[in-house]
């Protein structure tokens, strides 16, 4: 048999379980707004005590020298002693070119050198030559004027014949000519030899100029590394004929890098020169924490550099938030530690707390920020040289050095 239900009873029970739901959605609704309010509150506290006070980015890079080597004298390549990813040294040889035609014009430049010494050493013999010749000459004048006034006063008591008379006005006459003629003899050697000694005549530095520039471009047949690093995106290769300023491969010394940051212009507002940096590279991940600090904001965006910069002047346009790069120095002690790659990814966070500094650099750097002296010391060799050529033919045997050669083989420098 089956119960019935009274209708009115089910309807009492609906009407009784509606007002409990909707006390309960209210309830829920209450709280998310409550959460919602609290997670502003939290974040509006967040920006106004911590935020707004750090500037930070993803769109950072590392960035550092590429070291072009290049060659000082066009060559044909005979040896390549480092490759890619090799680690070279300040100084290291790294290519090798042939020094057979520099050799040739070593010894060339050297014979010349020789035979200008000899010649400037015959220009003083020559001028303290004429000048005992001046001084024959003045005296054959002095006794040739005591003849002729001699006969003078006898010609005239007829003591001396005419025809001895006008031999010994002739000779008078000629004494004088060839006085006239010996001193500016005399005068044309001491013009190329007065004021200077045999070693710093122009003659002899000339040709010691020329024999030092052939020095050097036998010297430079062995291309050294400017700075220590690592070999990258080498194109030389043997066999190839080479020219200067054609760069043959890249030296990246990656202890001396730094962070491109490109921030938003909206974050620039506070940034300063000195702020400290927290960086952080992909490579590594948030383990590793490199510190560093603002050392310059670029003077001018990206886009104003590109080979053509935007032009907003005609038409319509959309605003685009530019970014500016800003580069961040980075401590050496960590990046010896953990050494960065060219190009890696990286996050870097300023703290803008520290606003004393400058946007900008006022003053040129205090010291020379790069520096190589691997070419210095590379005419030492060739000031040996001309020194022993000079010895070796400036006629004075006191000078002159018992292995004194001008041949190639003794003048060619070290390798």
């Amino acid at each position: 048999m089956t119960e019935q239900t009274d209708p009115a009873t089910d309807a009492g029970q609906t009407a009784a379980a509606t007002p409990k739901k909707n006390s309960r959605r209210k309830w829920y609704l209450l709280g998310l707004a409550a959460l919602f309010l609290i997670i502003g509150i939290a974040y509006a506290l967040y920006y106004v005590l911590v935020a707004q006070y750090y500037a930070a980015t993803d769109d950072a890079y590392v960035h550092g020298n590429r070291v072009m080597l290049t060659p000082q004298r066009a060559g044909t390549v005979t040896a390549i002693r480092a490759d890619d990813t090799d680690l070279v040294n300040a100084g290291d040889t790294v290519i090798e070119l042939d020094d057979t035609d520099v050799d040739n014009e070593l010894a060339r430049a050297s014979s010349a050198l020789a035979s200008t010494v000899r010649q400037v050493h015959q220009l003083y013999a020559q001028a303290n030559e004429q000048q005992a010749t001046v001084a024959l000459r003045e005296t054959e004048l002095e006794q040739s004027r005591r003849d002729y006034r001699r006969d003078a006063r006898l010609i005239k008591v007829h003591g001396v014949t005419e025809k001895a008379f006008e031999h010994s006005r002739s000779a008078y006459n000629q004494a004088q000519s060839q006085l006239t003629a010996a001193r500016a003899r005399l005068a044309e050697l001491k013009a190329q030899t007065d004021g200077t000694t045999l070693r710093d005549h122009p003659q002899v530095l000339e040709a010691a100029a020329e024999l030092r520039t052939a020095y050097l471009d036998v010297r430079r047949s062995s291309v050294p590394a400017p700075v220590t690093g690592y070999i990258a995106q080498r194109d030389v290769q043997l066999g190839q004929k080479v020219d200067p300023g054609k760069p043959m491969l890249s030296i990246v010394p990656i202890d001396h890098v730094w962070v491109n940051a490109n921030f938003k212009e909206t974050q620039l507002a506070a940034m300063r020169i000195g702020q400290p940096a927290e960086v952080h590279a992909d490579f590594y991940g948030d383990d590793v924490v490199y510190h560093g600090h603002v050392a310059g904001l670029s003077p001018g965006t990206g886009a104003a550099f590109e080979l053509l910069p935007p032009q907003n002047a005609s038409g319509n346009w959309i605003k685009i938030v530019r970014r500016l790069p800003v580069r961040i120095a980075l401590d050496a002690r960590e990046l010896d530690r953990h050494p960065l790659r060219l190009g890696l990814s990286m996050t870097v966070s300023v703290d803008l707390h520290d606003t004393s500094g400058r946007p900008l650099a006022e003053q040129t750097p205090a010291k020379t920020r790069y520096q190589t002296d691997v070419y210095r010391q590379r005419e030492d060799g060739a000031a040996r040289i001309i020194d022993r050529i000079i010895a070796a033919n400036d006629g004075d045997p006191d000078t002159r050095p018992d292995n004194a050669t001008t041949t190639l083989g003794r003048l060619s420098p070290p390798s």
